[in-house]
C-alpha cells in the first residue's frame, strides 16, 4: 500500500522556495540538509499526521552530480511551484515491479534518516511530474517525527492532467486517501492546507 509521505515545492533557489510556502501559509519553514548525491538542499514544515512539506533547489555549493537530480530541478526555472507530491511504501521493491514507471531505487541517507526512493533515470517522474515519487523510510526515524507543529494541516491533495484518470486508475489498486483527488486539465498539482491563516492552497 502507499501512503502520503510529504509535499515538494521546488524553486530556483532553496530560500524562494522557502518564503513562497511562507507567504501562502504563515507558518515558519525550518532547515532540513542536503542531499549530497543529487546536489539538492531544503527546507521542512510539519503538516501533522505524519506528513510534511519540503521547500527543495538545486544547492549552488554542492559538487554538480554526473547524473540528472530528482524532481526534474535541472531544469526548473520561474517562480517556485507546489510540483510534486510523494508516498511511501513499506516494500518498494515488490511496489517497483507494478509501477516500473516509478524510476529505479536510490538508496540516500543524512544523518540519523536513511532512506530508498525511486527516481527516473532523467530526472523526470511520468505524467507530466504528477506522478508521486515512490520512497521507503528505512528503520523508525521520519523528517516528520521532528518537526514541532505549525498549526497545518493537508485537507485536498489535487492531481490534475489530461490523462489524470488513467493515472488514477494506475495508483488505485495501492493508494487509498480521500484525501488525493484527480481532475482534468493542463499538468499541475495544488493543496488545500489549513494553516495559522485558515485555508490556504498551495499551488
Amino acid at each position: 500500500m502507499l501512503h502520503l509521505d510529504h509535499l515538494v515545492v521546488s524553486g530556483e533557489t532553496r530560500d524562494a522556495a522557502k518564503q513562497a510556502v511562507e507567504a501562502v501559509l504563515g507558518a515558519q519553514m525550518r532547515e532540513g540538509g542536503a542531499h549530497a548525491h543529487f546536489g539538492t538542499h531544503n527546507h521542512l514544515l510539519g503538516l501533522g499526521e505524519g506528513l510534511y512539506l519540503e521547500a527543495i533547489a538545486v544547492d549552488p555549493a554542492a559538487t554538480p552530480p554526473a547524473h540528472p537530480r530528482w524532481f526534474g530541478l535541472d531544469g526548473f526555472e520561474g517562480p517556485p511551484r507546489f510540483s510534486n507530491w510523494v508516498c511511501r511504501t513499506d516494500d518498494l521493491d515488490t511496489l517497483l515491479r507494478d509501477l516500473p514507471e516509478a524510476g529505479e531505487i536510490v538508496a540516500l541517507e543524512r544523518g540519523d534518516l536513511k532512506w530508498r526512493i525511486a527516481v527516473p533515470p532523467d530526472g523526470l517522474l511520468p505524467f507530466d511530474g504528477c506522478f508521486p515519487a515512490l520512497i521507503q523510510w528505512e528503520g523508525d526515524r521520519h523528517p516528520a517525527a521532528t518537526l514541532p507543529d505549525a498549526g497545518c494541516g493537508l485537507e485536498r491533495l489535487t492531481v490534475i492532467h489530461p490523462e489524470a484518470f488513467r493515472l488514477q486508475q494506475r495508483l488505485s489498486p495501492y493508494l487509498d486517501d480521500a484525501r488525493v483527488h484527480f481532475e482534468e486539465g493542463s499538468p499541475h498539482l495544488t493543496a488545500e492546507i489549513t494553516c495559522p491563516r485558515g485555508q490556504k492552497t498551495l499551488r
